[in-house]
């Protein structure tokens, strides 16, 4: 572990470069900045800072990764290459919109939910650039040539610096907070938020916009509309129509539904809704949902006179935006309105489409399946690694060990399926519940192993994984599809897929040989040779003494 890299292996320069104090420095940057500048202070400063922090720390890192794939190219390729990669595509991901919601894409797989936007004014930053060249010619100097120092450097600074590239500022998803009437014409709350902590709750948690035309048009409220906005009476559960006082309207706390009475209030009747078994495949299409019932709920409305003469009705919905009643009675959801124009409405029909369909708006809701499935295979391999441990003669504290750990496994699933943030949701999934589960699976099995598990044993034990991973995903398959539609059917039926699993798991127990584990644990020593002990040599009796080294012979005793 102390010997010296060849020649042709470029990874001891591009280390020292990715270790080099202005990228350490950069890296530092970014950390901070990102998690911690940016919701502090907002602004274009901290905007650009990351921009810069990230052109120095990306070129050394991607070199790194390249010589680590490809351990004979030069040093100065790789150099190049990374230079040339990070600046171009940070061009074009900047320049371009189209290419931008691409790198958005790619990113969310990769890391989770991102937000990548095209900006001009982020070019300027790309004069740092010449601050990561700079670093490069002063670390290929110096390269780390030795194995134990680049390990090191390897395991402390290389995931810390993937994980900043990789990991994105939070991203703040709008949210309709309520509706008022400003003397007459109509008035909206928008606020933002990105888990349960931070969403909005009350009409002063927002930004107010005030429409002088009706709701055609929006504008910022100024300061004094501001506080006549954010009374505590401001939004209303219930409204009537000023010419029509038996047409009322309400907002129904707890679900998305609007009610409608025509004779006062004496008896209601649904004009619009998204049903509640249809509402969670609904949300869980949206990025961070978190709690359905509060997040996706109609909150309060108000009933305006319209240009034509007659009325529109305009609902704060939360997360989904706005739903808006037009003068001829039919309901469209209007997202969430723009302070200068109003968006194009979506009518009921995107409903079906938004809240069903496929899971190709679920991507985390896939993920999610996909380790509800796999821990739920690992468990049974548990199992059943368990009984072949205790029936070859070993401990059982490696069943409880493994069921601890798919316990804490257990836990962070249940967590992160409430996706109240995305990026924690991926991140516990790819952090803890994959390396965990594979990881104990692999341990088990190699001990039933040791302990006298046969071949046929771990074949039938990987069976029973795939087999229960499969018959667990197929309902949550289904799930994602929109059928069935909430949580509460869809795990049930997963864990009754992981039955079969369970009894081809205590089946298979009589696959172990107890005296094939004792014999690979105390290997016996070698036998002795079948021949019989070869004849012992005759005695050489001793030579003669010399008469003068002869010892003298004992006195006689005389007879008697």
């Amino acid at each position: 572990m102390t010997g010296s890299a060849t020649p042709q292996d470029g990874a001891p320069t591009t280390l020292s470069w990715l270790c080099h104090p202005a990228t350490l420095f950069a890296l530092v940057l970014l950390l901070v900045n990102d998690h911690v500048l940016k919701a502090a202070f907002p602004g274009l400063v901290t905007g650009k800072l990351s921009d810069v922090a990230g052109l120095v720390l990306a070129p050394p890192l991607v070199a790194v990764l390249l010589t680590l794939l490809v351990p004979r190219l030069p040093s100065r390729a790789a150099a190049v290459a990374g230079l040339v990669a990070v600046g171009a595509g940070f061009t074009v991901v900047k320049s371009s919109g189209y290419a931008a919601e691409l790198a958005s894409s790619a990113w969310t797989v990769l890391a989770g939910p991102s937000l990548v936007r095209a900006d001009w004014t982020d070019l300027l930053t790309l004069p740092a650039l010449g601050l990561a060249w700079w670093s490069w010619t002063r670390s290929r100097r110096r390269p780390v040539r030795q194995r134990t120092a680049r390990l090191v450097r390897l395991l402390v600074v290389l995931p810390p610096a993937v994980l900043a590239v990789a990991a994105t500022s939070v991203i703040h998803y709008p949210y309709a907070v309520s509706t008022a009437l400003l003397d007459g014409q109509p008035a909206v709350s928008i606020g933002s938020g990105y888990d349960n902590e931070s969403w909005p709750a009350e009409p002063a948690d927002g930004n107010w916009s005030v429409s002088a035309d009706g709701g055609t048009t929006w504008r910022s409220a100024e300061a004094a509309e501001e506080q006549r906005l954010s009374r505590p009476e401001a939004g209303q559960r219930q409204a009537c129509v000023p010419a029509q006082p038996q047409r009322c309207y309400r907002a129904v706390p707890g679900h998305l539904r609007v009610e409608q009475s025509d004779d006062a209030g004496a008896t209601w009747q649904r004009v619009w809704e998204v049903a509640d078994v249809r509402r969670e495949a609904f949300a869980r299409r949206f990025d961070s949902p978190g709690d359905i019932r509060r997040h996706f709920a109609s909150r309060d409305l108000i009933v305006y006179p319209a240009a034509d003469g007659g009325h529109e009705v305009l609902v704060a919905n939360g997360r989904d935006g706005f739903l808006r009643r037009g003068s001829d009675g039919g309901w469209r959801r209007a997202g969430f309105l723009s302070q200068r124009d109003s968006p194009e409405a979506r009518s009921d029909d995107a409903l079906v489409l938004e809240g069903g369909g496929g899971p190709a708006g679920r991507g985390t809701d896939a993920f999610l399946a996909f380790a509800l499935a796999l821990t739920l295979g690992v468990t049974v391999t548990l199992l059943a690694a368990h009984l072949a441990i205790r029936r070859g003669g070993g401990p059982r504290w490696w069943g409880i060990a493994g069921s601890g750990v798919m316990l804490a496994v257990g836990i962070v699933l249940a967590l992160a399926w409430e996706r109240n943030d995305d990026s924690t949701t991926f991140d516990a999934l790819l952090v803890v519940v994959l390396p965990a589960c594979l990881l104990t699976a692999v341990t088990l099995v190699v001990r039933a192993s040791y302990q006298g598990a046969l071949p046929r044993w771990i074949r039938w034990a990987l069976t029973g994984l795939l087999l229960t991973a499969v018959l667990a995903g197929l309902p949550l398959i289904g799930w994602l599809h929109g059928t069935p539609s909430q949580t509460r059917f869809a795990v049930p039926l997963a864990l009754l897929g992981a039955v079969p699993g369970v009894l081809l798991a205590t089946r298979i127990a009589g696959l172990v040989d107890p005296a094939r584990g004792f014999e690979r644990r105390y290997p016996p020593r070698p036998p002795y040779p079948n021949a019989p002990y070869p004849p012992r040599p005759p005695a050489v009796p001793d030579p003669p003494y010399p008469p003068q080294l002869r010892p003298p012979s004992p006195p006689q005793l005389p007879p008697g």
